[in-house]
């Protein structure tokens, strides 16, 4: 294989890497909402029909419903302030749970099954503006290490890292759902964010919080999103 062709071999790699669909679901939801858990639900049954290399579902439980009586193990503000950016961005008086935003371009009813699996197959036909690689994955008692390298154009662009547990059950003692055993999937518990200046490739470290038990299985998602908020790649592996 002369130079040539090894060359026009890479740029096509790389142009395949770039137009690979990516569709990410995120989930704003509470162990305290009583409307949550056939969303909660519905997450996980994307999860398990849909091809997770492309399509990348997280569940972000928010705080603001832990007055009523149940403080949810999984809540931050954090992911409460995320889901008010959203708020902003699609001019909304208020924010609300069970509410299911994708690619960070349009969001509806998390619970609404049928619609999601539509507009998935619709974002499916699309290309993302980037790819990311992952290697040299670690994961320690304490902490998640790792390097990236992003194709495609980066400005004005941020790289969100998540941790998150594939699955958990909760006896839920107080608050809507007081008496109930709920079943929860693809939550997120930590997360960083990093500007993409002009430099693709890095090395992270995410610190695994105390509330991952031994039992759990980790997932790690890195999505990139424009100033928009909008999805613009994604990738997510099972450590």
């Amino acid at each position: 294989m002369n130079r040539i062709v090894i060359i026009l071999f890479f740029i096509a790699l790389t142009l395949n890497a770039q137009q690979k669909p990516v569709v990410v679901l995120e989930l704003f939801t509470s162990q305290g909402c009583s409307s949550c858990p056939p969303a909660d639900d519905a997450l996980y049954r994307i999860k398990e029909k849909l091809d997770t290399k492309t399509v990348i579902p997280i569940a972000y439980h928010v705080d603001y419903w832990n007055y009523i009586g149940w403080k949810d193990p999984f809540s931050k503000k954090r992911f409460t302030d995320k889901q008010r950016y959203y708020g902003q961005k699609f001019r909304s008086n208020s924010i609300y749970t069970p509410q299911l935003v994708i690619n960070g371009n349009e969001h509806l009813v998390g619970s609404n099954e049928v619609t999601i699996y539509k507009k998935v197959k619709r974002y499916l036909k699309e290309t993302a503006s980037n790819s990311i690689v992952l290697s040299d994955v670690k994961k320690e008692d304490k902490s998640v290490s790792f390097n990236y390298s992003i194709q495609g154009d980066i400005k004005d662009k941020y790289l969100e890292a998540i941790l998150v547990i594939n699955d958990r059950t909760t006896k839920v003692k107080r608050g809507e759902n007081r008496n109930r055993t709920l079943y929860n999937s693809n939550i997120a518990v930590t997360e960083k964010v990093i500007s993409l200046t002009d430099k693709n490739s890095g090395t992270l470290e995410l610190a695994i919080p105390d509330l991952v038990i031994k039992e759990d299985t980790l997932r790690l998602v890195l999505i990139i999103k424009d100033e928009n908020l909008s999805v613009q790649g994604g990738t997510q592996i099972e450590l």
